[in-house]
Parts: C-alpha cells; sequence; structure tokens
C-alpha cells in the first residue's frame, strides 16, 4: 500500500508546475486527488492524462474549477470531491500568482492582484477545508505554498513577498487554532523552481529591466544555490508527498525549506 492509500486530497493551481507534480505524486502513492485550477478546462485536461495512474495506483482522480479568492467557489469544490471521495483529508492551498514591478512602482492594483490570491485565497482554502474536516471529525492536514521569498524580501517582487510572509504567518496562525481538532498546518517552501511560471515570470523581469536577455532571471536568482542547479517540481514532491502523510502527523505549524540551500534559516 503507498502512503496516501484511502487518503483524499485537493490540490488548488494544479493545472500545472508544482501543483500538477503534487498531485501525480499523490496518485503514484495511492490517493484520491482532485486537481483543481482557476483554467477548469487545463485542469480537467491533466486529470484525464492521469486516469492510467490512478487506475495503476488504486486511486481515483477529478478536477474543478475554482477561484481561491471566491468562498462559495471554494466551498462548492470541496462538495464536489467529498462526494465523489466520500471525505477530505489533505487540502494543498497552492494556487498562487506573481507580477513583478520595480519596487517604486508597485501599485496598488499590483499589490491587491497578488495578495488577494495568495494571502487571502490561503486563509479562505484554510477555513473552508477545516470547517469540513471538523464537520468529518477525523482530523486531517492542510498543506500551504509558501517561498523562500517568504523568508528574504526582493526588491522587484515586493508584493508577492509580502504575500509569501503572510502564508507563513496563516500557516502558523491555524496550526494554533486547528490542533484542537486533530487538524495539522504545515508548508514548503520551494526556491527557483524550473516551471510555466518561472518563464513568464523571466519575461516579466525583461519587461521591468530588471534583466536583459532570457534566462538571466534564473541564472542570478539561482547562483547561490548550494546544490548547484535549480529545482524541477519532482524535487519538491518527495518533501509534499511526506506532508500529506501519516509521516509528519506529530509536525504543525512548520514551513520546510526544499531551495537546494539558497537561503539557510
Amino acid at each position: 500500500m503507498g502512503s496516501m492509500t484511502g487518503r483524499s486530497c485537493i490540490v488548488t493551481g494544479a493545472a500545472q508546475g508544482i501543483g500538477r507534480a503534487i498531485g501525480e505524486a499523490l496518485l503514484d502513492e495511492g490517493g484520491d486527488v482532485c486537481f483543481a485550477d482557476l483554467n477548469g478546462d487545463k485542469a480537467a485536461e491533466v486529470a484525464a492524462a492521469n486516469e492510467e495512474r490512478a487506475g495503476k495506483s488504486g486511486g481515483n482522480v477529478m478536477a474543478a474549477t475554482v477561484d481561491v479568492t471566491a468562498r462559495d467557489q471554494v466551498k462548492e469544490m470541496i462538495a464536489k470531491a467529498v462526494e465523489r471521495f466520500g471525505k477530505l483529508d489533505v487540502k494543498f492551498n497552492n494556487a498562487g500568482v506573481n507580477k513583478p514591478m520595480n519596487f517604486l512602482d508597485v501599485t496598488e492594483d499590483n499589490w491587491d492582484l497578488i495578495m488577494r490570491i495568495n494571502a487571502l485565497g490561503v486563509l479562505i482554502g484554510m477555513q473552508e477545508a477545516a470547517k469540513q474536516m471538523i464537520e468529518q471529525g477525523s482530523g486531517g492536514k492542510i498543506v500551504n505554498t509558501a517561498s523562500i521569498a517568504g523568508r528574504q524580501g526582493y526588491d522587484n517582487v515586493a508584493p508577492y513577498c509580502a504575500s509569501k510572509f503572510a502564508v507563513v504567518s496563516l500557516t502558523q496562525s491555524g496550526a494554533r487554532d486547528l490542533a484542537k481538532h486533530d487538524i495539522t498546518v504545515t508548508g514548503f517552501a520551494p526556491g527557483v523552481v524550473h516551471t510555466e511560471l518561472w518563464e513568464t515570470l523571466d519575461r516579466d523581469l525583461m519587461e521591468i529591466g530588471a534583466s536583459e536577455r532570457p534566462g538571466q532571471a534564473m541564472e542570478e536568482f539561482s547562483a547561490g544555490i548550494l546544490r548547484g542547479r535549480v529545482a524541477t517540481p519532482d524535487d519538491i514532491t518527495g518533501t509534499t508527498t511526506f506532508l500529506a502523510s501519516p509521516a509528519s502527523d506529530y509536525m504543525t505549524g512548520q514551513i520546510i525549506m526544499i531551495d537546494g540551500g539558497m537561503e539557510l534559516v
């Protein structure tokens, strides 16, 4: 039996990148996984592409469309997953966005967009998942996606850093409040991960003059990685599956760095 056999999971921001890799790793360990994303069509494609994977491991797979900042949609997503899987054991609050702007150019709209999705979206996701878990009465796990940007501020992504600092704080606050319900709240902090998000970030940084050529931003950000290379999504999933599995049952309120040694905290 895999470490996730019999466990029902929701992963937001799961249509690509880290979120998709998290969901697929959970499936490989026998979990039931709902791939949820604002892009519902792409989430459905990912779920369909993983039907065979789910069949091999004994898990089940589905997709959901969700705007993580819309509480009604989050409730509906959870209700559909519970209807399909029978319960909710693990909720990954992974959906996020970044739009670089040089510090003195940051606008209220830029701040509001990033903070609403990355911080408020995590709060709503935690609250609604916890309510379902409390109703079930059997505990559960909430796992939040933080970042090295939640440990260190960077000049041209200030709102993103603020939002990820917020994720760290929300993880701690949630852990304190939900422990009495046997719900653990943890998070993980990736460094530079080669995904579609970084490709977009690379273009955005060139547009604002923070870099001059494709790939420069990733090279500069990753120059200090002790492991000597940027991460792939597969470098992240060993930790995320651990956080979702019974092996981490005594851990709560913690953020695990998965950055190859960029920030030693």
